[in-house]
């Protein structure tokens, strides 16, 4: 996967980055949230399908980036496909750290070091490029004011930035709800994004530990926001055009 273009867990974190502090919003939550985005990436690039409510390797071979391709040999080693929700609530907490030193590698943003209350160290990150933020808030932007269908990736990075509550920090105050509540409806412009976000979701509200061993079709706010299968389907039809 060459670096012409940012993965989706790349731009969920950037989305997050608050350039007044250098630090992350919703960082109890990021981390559910870039590992459903790895999902969602690896399922771009043919790596990974829907198999009825679960997530199975469909092919293995490496993508060239480092922290997708981790998540991909873990997927790989599981042997069977897996639920998505277990899988985003499995120990893979420090996913924000991993992420935030690979687009330090890559030029993306930069450390700062710092002191908190002039004794204990701490390290803050800006973006190197102001204009790639302000690209990425654009699209969601754009989707949110015109009502056109978004592209697959947009569409999955607005489910999950609205997964994981980053809303408010994209659209604050009362003048954001109108966008907030439209962020939130774009999930259904994209069956995996949707299941993905879904899942994200039922982890933070701690459903994955009662719902083993039953199906689950994720319904959004408004309504049914695609089934399962329904996101197999789409992906099966994407991966086997590549």
């Amino acid at each position: 996967m060459g670096r012409g273009r940012r993965t989706i867990p790349e731009e969920l974190l950037l989305l997050a980055l608050d350039p007044a502090t250098g630090t992350t919003a919703q960082p109890q939550t990021l981390d559910l949230g870039l590992a459903g985005a790895q999902l969602v990436e690896l399922a771009l690039a043919g790596r990974i399908a829907p198999d009825g409510d679960r997530i199975a390797v469909v092919v293995p071979r490496p993508t060239g980036d480092p922290t997708l391709d981790h998540a991909l040999e873990l997927l790989r080693r599981r042997g069977s496909p897996v639920r998505a929700a277990h899988w985003i609530g499995g120990p893979r907490l420090g996913l924000r750290q991993t992420y935030l030193a690979h687009l330090e590698r890559c030029g993306m943003v930069t450390a700062v070091a710092g002191q908190v209350c002039g004794v204990l160290p701490t390290t803050r990150y800006q973006a190197s490029d102001d204009c790639t933020n302000a690209a990425i808030k654009q699209r969601l932007d754009t989707a949110i004011r015109t009502g056109v269908p978004p592209d697959p990736r947009t569409a999955a990075l607005a489910a999950l930035a609205h997964a994981v509550g980053l809303g408010k920090h994209l659209y604050p105050g009362n003048e954001g709800r109108s966008s907030r509540s439209r962020l939130r409806d774009l999930i259904r412009y994209d069956p995996l994004g949707g299941m993905v976000a879904h899942a994200v979701m039922d982890v933070q509200n701690g459903l994955p530990s009662q719902q083993q061993g039953r199906p689950s079709a994720p319904v959004g706010p408004r309504g049914p926001a695609g089934r399962p299968a329904a996101a197999g389907r789409s992906v099966a039809s994407r991966v086997g055009a590549r």
